[in-house]
């Protein structure tokens, strides 16, 4: 069915527009080396990595999978998170410790014991042949920043999380033990944060991001948040209060696209 689809709608590339995969090799070039965005909300809290500037062919191919409905986006974009994860070494920190910088990259967090029965949204691990426990720098759990409930309905579901789970298939290929864990939500009630300042998007954050227990990252995984785009920091910052307050040490942020 799908070959047949292809052939009478050939896929056009989201940013361009030629014809071949929905992330031509030219517009995926736009992903380049990770690099770390400094914002004062986040400033000593933890680092932030990204991927491109909110610019160009970056910003429109993140348009058409955010409000366009081209989640055929999601393999190509979970690609470029995942090829950015693998290169920043993550390392297991003691329970309740800050987190520390690992070969120059970014170090790892650790939660609380998760409840029994945690229900996290997927569990990853390389299909090959076994050989015991997974060191502590090749796993990764990931939460996603949520959306709000009114935008993902439009969406078609939480756009970060179905980003999330690309990148953890990605990442099992690769030999990562991976987990992607839905623990933040947010309320209905929060204003669409385009076009507000810092202030303005920590207001519109207080009380109404909170933790989902169903979505507790695993014990063991150093725990890292993606999201999309970061703009003043204030989303990323409030995502990490919100875990740590729940015991849950963040180890990163990491985003596709930085604003400004």
């Amino acid at each position: 069915m799908n070959a047949l689809l292809e052939l009478l709608i050939p896929s056009r590339c989201a940013a361009c527009g030629a014809r071949g995969k929905p992330c031509c090799a030219r517009c995926g070039g736009v992903w380049g080396a990770v690099r770390e965005i400094v914002r004062v909300p986040t400033a000593g809290l933890v680092r932030v990595f990204s991927l491109a500037r909110y610019t160009g062919v970056g910003r429109r191919l993140l348009i058409a999978y955010k409000e366009r409905g081209r989640r055929d986006l999601a393999p190509a974009l979970g690609l470029a998170l995942a090829e950015a994860l693998v290169v920043l070494p993550l390392t297991e920190t003691v329970a309740g410790g800050r987190p520390q910088v690992a070969a120059g990259a970014v170090s790892a967090g650790q939660s609380r014991p998760a409840a029994q029965g945690a229900g996290l949204v997927s569990a990853h691990r390389h299909p090959g042949p076994s050989t015991g426990s997974v060191p502590a720098h090749r796993k990764v759990c990931l939460v996603p920043a949520p959306s709000r409930p009114s935008a993902s309905r439009i969406r078609g579901g939480p756009h970060v999380e179905l980003l999330a789970a690309a990148a953890a298939r990605v990442l099992a290929t690769r030999g990562f033990e991976v987990a992607v864990a839905p623990a933040l939500e947010l309320a209905g009630s929060a204003r669409d944060a385009v076009g507000l300042g810092h202030a303005q998007r920590a207001a519109n954050l207080a009380g109404r991001l909170r933790f989902r227990e169903a979505g507790r990252p695993p014990p063991g995984f150093p725990v890292v948040v993606l999201d999309d785009v970061v703009t003043t920091g204030a989303t990323a910052a409030a995502c990490v209060h919100t875990l740590a307050a729940e015991g849950v040490a963040v180890s990163a942020v990491v985003t596709l696209l930085a604003a400004g």
